[in-house]
């Protein structure tokens, strides 16, 4: 049997769909699985052993030109079934006009009649992990194959594997940036591509950076869009930073951050795969939801002040940004310093 699985659009979310990739693996152990997704998606799942193939998307383009021209590539695949972790029309519509035979997804955006197994979103969508948003779709895919999934039997192991390649060049990438190997590192990811509203702040990042350079080495890490935010960050620290944003594609990525002690960052994709590669992760939440979109891994924790508002969902405050401003350096410190203290423990 050949599958094809449609990856989902964002870094997080991509990490998030880890459980429910190893459930169809487990549905299906004798299957050919080809996840179909965004290049970027490469410097993820690279070394990912569930899956056999992965196939990028070249033409994302809104017309349908350019669907027709994509769904030609996805048909060559001849596949019997598609499992879509995506919401959108478009990508339904690829797959239809791919004439795969079994399409199964989330009956949203007026899509359900590109579907042949069109599934009702689950009312308790906004109250549980997200991770069960897309373990949901193997529970139902796995009632059409006379199987059971629960929903709470989640795959043990959300781990992502690195290999020791990539490893070791990560370990070279971070000596020859001048890391004193006698300190714990420190990753911060200061950005966040799609929302102003979930960056703590310059500022605060820059305390934190004065707060535990004493200690430890820190570095920056995030894509090109976020070059900008990260030297304001160690332009306005008055420690020494090592900068990488927008110097590594995500596969390098992905390796520091398995080689780091312990990172540090808004609600971003960074967070979600530095936990998924073992590293201990904080993040700082501000105006999303941890209880839906947190990392979902045991080393990963939260810090939030709640506020009346929070959590608003919206990309730009448009008051005071209060959930964010009121967490300190300090308090973000203390955390830091307990979690180094539990890891070399």
């Amino acid at each position: 049997m050949k599958i094809l699985v449609r990856g989902a659009n964002w870094i997080g979310d991509a990490v998030m769909t880890i459980p429910a990739l190893r459930a169809l693996r487990g549905l299906y152990p004798q299957a050919n699985i080809t996840l179909y997704t965004k290049p970027w998606a490469l410097g993820v799942f690279q070394d990912f052993d569930q899956i056999d193939r992965i196939l990028t998307i070249e033409n994302e383009g809104s017309g349908l030109r350019d669907a027709v021209r994509e769904s030609r590539r996805v048909a060559l695949g001849q596949y019997d079934l598609a499992l879509l972790f995506t919401n959108s029309f478009r990508s339904a519509a690829v797959i239809r006009l791919a004439r795969i035979k079994q399409r199964i997804g989330y009956s949203r955006e007026g899509r359900g009649v590109l579907l042949t197994d069109p599934i009702k979103p689950p009312s308790w969508q906004n109250e549980r992990h997200q991770v069960f948003y897309y373990l949901k779709l193997i529970q139902e895919l796995a009632k059409r194959t006379d199987a059971a999934v629960s929903l709470d039997a989640i795959p043990s192991d959300r781990h992502l594997a690195v290999s020791e390649s990539r490893r070791a060049k990560a370990r070279k990438t971070l000596v020859d940036a001048g890391l004193d190997p006698a300190k714990p590192t420190i990753g911060f990811g200061v950005g966040s591509t799609n929302s102003t509203a979930k960056r703590w702040g310059e500022e605060r990042f820059a305390r934190l950076a004065d707060l535990v350079s004493g200690g430890a080495n820190v570095i920056l890490l995030g894509a090109r869009e976020e070059i900008e935010i990260s030297a304001h960050v160690a332009a306005l620290a008055n420690s020494d930073i090592i900068d990488l944003t927008g110097k590594t594609d995500l596969a390098a990525a992905s390796a520091l951050l398995g080689e780091i002690d312990l990172f540090v960052s808004n609600d971003m994709g960074l967070a979600h795969l530095a936990a998924a590669v073992g590293t201990k992760t904080l993040v700082i939440f501000g105006p999303t939801n941890e209880v839906t979109t947190r990392p979902f891994a045991g080393n990963a924790f939260v810090i939030r002040k709640h506020v009346e508002c929070s959590p608003c969902m919206l990309r730009v405050c448009p008051i005071d940004h209060r959930c964010m401003t009121r967490i300190s350096p300090e308090t973000v410190y203390d955390k830091v310093l307990a979690m180094l203290n539990e890891k070399s423990a």
